[in-house]
């Protein structure tokens, strides 16, 4: 049942956004889901693209089953289903400097025997060079990747240094090894049952945002699109009008305000806000191939050192590859950029020199914040001087990088403050969780 007056307005359609809007409507909020562009999901989503006359991702996603939050997102939504879920934890890998392939297979259980085994372990490495994961899970706030276990030996180079840009998007000469460090300790480091990967299926909208949207229309939340908000007022120390453009929205004493929007925004909005200023693209490519692809291993990705592409993945004829920390690439033009990367894809593919295909270039110039030590003290926490004003994203100081896992966390962090700020029990939202079309578990296990 709705509570009188203890309305919401959660601005902005991203997963941190559809996360809270949904724990908050799910136990009886009212809600008002406020988002600037024609859609949600933000940088987590599907469209059609005319140029290769298929579906395709904004960009390219994995999770791991150490995701607590972002599985119950799914669970909750009953999209488990849309993932293809591997039953083991592995992780191919091609160098194409030399054509070598290996993959990574952690052992289920946390005692990480895996490292003794040549078949599991990466080519050229000695059990010693392993230490290099637990210094980076000890490492303090301030250090970088390569300042804790360098840059150079196999192990940095082909498991680190692949790691780092797809969890940081940041290069290990400036990624924060706390951060990657964090990671590593909530999945390698409980074994291969934490490390499963996790891809969409038919797409990222068709996981994350269409179950979601439909639930919250369930709900009786009605997303309102292309509103952009443009200012806030305060009196006193409350937020007390939202300016959408040409249209004002006065707050009653019982609503909140979660803006869930980029940190570039949070600090137009809120002057004096500290938020990392900093951030890092990301280049996506999709190829669609003359015939549907199937990997020789069944796995349908593939961690690629020594080219340009970082990571490729593979969905029926397409194939999709991602460029992190790509801000020397970024203001290539498309066409170059294409040329390039297909270089690698082709190799990866066995099919050195083929003729370039239809193809689609996405460029994300602001795709995640600078995930570097001097960016961490910049990231504010859900709580703001304003008691009826949250925040949420994976910008904010979740102890997470910045990833789906760090969004729907966020969300769910700060659908908890808005319910207690509403005088609402904390354990309504886990309550309405335990049932699959209820609220989302309140909190995960890291």
């Amino acid at each position: 049942m709705t509570r009188p007056g203890a309305l919401c307005h959660v601005v902005g359609a991203g997963l941190a956004g559809l996360s809270a809007a949904l724990r908050l409507a799910e136990a009886g909020h009212a809600v008002r889901l406020h988002e600037a562009a024609a859609h949600a999901g933000g940088r987590c989503r599907s469209y059609d693209d005319r140029e290769i006359g298929r579906r395709i991702d904004n960009g390219n996603h994995m999770l791991f089953s150490a995701n607590t939050a972002a599985l119950a997102y799914l669970d909750a939504l009953g999209a488990r289903g849309t993932m293809i879920e591997l039953d083991r934890a592995r992780f191919p890998f091609l160098d194409l400097g030399t054509g070598e392939r290996w993959c990574v297979a952690p052992n289920a259980g946390p005692i990480p025997w895996w490292i003794l085994s040549a078949a599991r372990r990466v080519p050229g490495t000695r059990l010693a060079d392993y230490r290099a994961l637990l210094r980076l899970m000890t490492a303090g706030r301030e250090a970088t990747v390569a300042g804790v276990v360098g840059s150079t030996g196999p192990l940095a180079r082909r498991l680190i240094e692949p790691l780092a840009v797809a969890v940081l998007n940041s290069g290990t000469a400036e990624g924060s090894a706390w951060l990657l460090g964090r990671m590593i300790a909530r999945s390698f480091a409980r074994g291969g049952r934490a490390c499963r990967a996790l891809i969409a299926r038919d797409g990222l909208s068709e996981s994350f945002v269409q179950p979601a949207l439909a639930r919250l229309r369930a709900l009786g939340v009605e997303p309102g699109f292309n509103r952009r908000l443009r200012s806030l007022e305060f009196a006193g120390d409350r937020a007390s009008r939202l300016g959408f453009g040409g249209e004002w929205l006065a707050l009653g004493p019982r609503e909140t305000v979660l803006l869930a929007v980029p940190p570039q925004i949070a600090a137009q909005l809120l002057p004096g806000l500290a938020v990392p200023t900093e951030s890092r693209a990301i280049l996506n490519a999709h190829f669609r191939l003359d015939a549907p692809y199937a990997p020789p291993d069944g796995i349908p990705f593939l961690a690629l050192v020594g080219g340009t592409v970082h990571w490729l993945f593979f969905r029926g004829d397409v194939a999709s590859a991602t460029v992190s920390a790509a801000d020397a690439l970024i203001d290539i033009p498309a066409d170059e950029l294409a040329v390039l990367l297909w270089r690698d894809v082709a190799t990866a593919l066995g099919r050195p020199g083929a003729p370039l295909p239809a193809h689609r270039i996405i460029k994300e110039k602001l795709a995640t914040f600078a995930q570097v030590p001097a960016a961490l003290g910049r990231r504010p926490g859900a709580r703001t001087r304003w008691p009826n004003l949250f925040l949420a994203g994976d910008w904010t100081e979740t102890g997470l990088p910045a990833t789906i896992e760090g969004a729907i966390r966020s969300g769910a962090d700060a659908a908890a403050l808005i319910a207690a700020a509403a005088g609402e029990p904390r354990t309504r939202l886990a309550d309405a969780g335990r049932t699959q079309a209820g609220a989302l578990r309140l909190a995960a296990t890291h």
